[in-house]
């Protein structure tokens, strides 16, 4: 995962030669004609002067010269193929792959990738993208698969400068002027083929000056080539466009884009195509165009204001998270890329799943027995206080869902701790009950240490309910209970109860954790 324009390609190509020199063969999965062509180019002359046969499987190739790689694949002749979902046609068959590179992952379903995973036993698969769908990245956080972040960007690199406005010619023509005086090419994203060519001739008339070309998916073959090889070489100095472009283009002189109609379109979509211009040392600007913010849904409000708010060089994960937040993460055994777990419920179906992967990794590494592995406890606290995050400290609904769940997840009270610094700095001074909440997550994880399963406070007692397989000896509370002199007794049932009046709620945690020293 690495922001666009970080150099996940150069990464995909290191791995291509390796498994190559290895013996092996490697598919590149990518999700545009377009972008298939450049890598391809990128390919061939990252590894001029070795002997790898590189082909291309798509649109562009004729039917003779699609036949000649599948054949060539099927031979062994071919080391790296690089197509679009051509990859995907029962006719294409490998006599030795063994790496799948799969470039913008977000583009592809999971039918897809699990197509041409079926091909082979044993392939290895490397997915490339700057915005991971939430069933990807959860997969990632829990361990099911490996994820490796990009985070240093390229050198001279800046940000891009974004702005959302009211479709208005003015801003066009200025946008499109202040480039041109630079040197530097425009696109121009407008997602209707059927109105894209008033779109061109509207330009032509506000910049005169300007060399312009139209190209979107729906082109023959040939001319959409021709096109992009012209932008690419300078002959064109605005490019009107689909979202053909979203996907890896590599085009340094393109400084500007202009989006139209950005709020129909998705968050990762906007965020990709964003990524087309500031790949060189000069400031890049993106103008995402509406028709007025009052006219527009609330969720697209939404996503420009995330596009605004991630954009930073390396947003793209930080986007990702919060997609995977507010989606889901999707079915990791099904082919739902997105959504919830709706039988057993998100959270506890995430807590079963990672102590299963976690329990698994144990076993393989043999560090772990089927009889050593011991049933973690969630211990029970009840408690007289009232532990909440009041609405008048977290007024926003989100956040204080977003602050249950970072709650929920912590497993130590430095854990705690932190996020108490981080709520401090924030929102400012916690207030008591919120206090009470992180208090009772770090007691909880004491408990857990212990595998004392319940904690109960009733009128004049606390009562602690131990598991069979405590670590707390019986010699250990017996000199506790000596020491209370009356005021303490344990049950048949190992229940240990410890009498105490306590009026404030100051004073509790701190007597509480006396008690699990005392008996420890």
């Amino acid at each position: 995962c690495g922001d666009v324009g970080f150099g996940k390609t150069e990464v995909a190509a290191r791995a291509a030669f390796k498994v190559v020199a290895d013996g092996r063969q490697v598919a590149i999965l990518v999700p545009t004609t377009v972008l298939a062509e450049q890598h391809t180019e990128t390919f061939r002359e990252r590894m001029a002067g070795f002997p790898v046969n590189i082909g291309s499987l798509n649109r562009f190739r004729t039917p003779a010269q699609q036949r000649e790689i599948i054949q060539g694949l099927k031979s062994g002749g071919i080391d790296i193929v690089i197509g679009t979902h051509r990859l995907l046609s029962k006719d294409v068959e490998f006599k030795n792959l063994g790496l799948l590179i799969i470039d913008e992952e977000h583009r592809f379903g999971v039918r897809h990738k699990e197509r041409l995973k079926s091909l082979r036993v044993g392939v290895d698969v490397l997915t490339l993208t700057a915005t991971p769908i939430p069933r990807t990245l959860q997969m990632s956080l829990l361990g099911v698969r490996d994820l490796s972040i990009i985070q240093t960007p390229p050198r001279h690199r800046h940000s891009v400068k974004t702005f959302v406005a009211q479709y208005d010619d003015l801003v066009i023509k200025e946008a499109v002027i202040k480039e041109l005086q630079r040197g530097g090419q425009v696109f121009i994203v407008h997602n209707r083929v059927h109105s894209i060519q008033e779109v061109a001739f509207k330009i032509q008339n506000l910049v005169p000056e300007a060399r312009i070309a139209v190209a979107h998916g729906q082109m023959p073959g040939k001319i959409l080539e021709d096109i992009m090889f012209s932008f690419i070489h300078h002959e064109v100095d605005v490019l009107i466009c689909t979202t053909i472009i979203e996907s890896g283009l590599d085009i340094p002189n393109a400084n500007t884009i202009i989006i139209t109609r950005a709020d129909r379109m998705g968050l990762a979509g906007i965020y990709q195509l964003r990524g087309r211009v500031g790949r060189s040392r000069a400031q890049a600007y993106a103008y995402l165009l509406v028709p007025s913010m009052e006219q527009i849904s609330k969720d697209a409000k939404q996503r420009l204001r995330a596009l605004m708010e991630y954009n930073e060089l390396g947003g793209g994960f930080k986007l990702a998270m919060s997609d995977l937040q507010i989606r889901g993460g999707g079915n990791i055994l099904g082919e739902s890329q997105s959504g919830n777990i709706a039988a057993v419920g998100y959270d506890l179906y995430l807590d079963l799943l990672q102590n299963t992967v976690n329990e698994l990794k144990k076993k393989s590494a043999g560090l772990l027995t089927d009889t050593e592995a011991a049933p973690e406890i969630d211990p029970e606290i009840n408690l007289n206080i009232s532990a909440f995050i009041p609405e008048s400290y977290m007024p926003d609904t989100n956040q204080r869902y977003i602050a249950y769940r970072k709650i929920a997840a912590l497993k130590s009270a430095a854990e705690a701790r932190e996020l108490e610094a981080e709520m401090l700095d924030r929102y400012g001074k916690l207030p008591l009950e919120t206090r009470n909440l992180l208090e009772t997550v770090s007691l909880k994880d004491e408990l857990r240490r212990l595998r004392i399963t319940k904690l109960e406070q009733g009128p004049a007692c606390f009562v602690f309910s131990f598991a069979n397989d405590t670590p707390v000896t019986p010699q250990h509370i017996l000199i506790f209970i000596k020491l209370q002199r009356g005021k303490s007794r344990l049950t048949p049932d190992n229940r240990l109860i410890v009498d105490t009046v306590i009026a404030s709620t100051e004073p509790l945690f701190e007597r509480l954790k006396k008690i699990l020293r005392a008996i420890w």
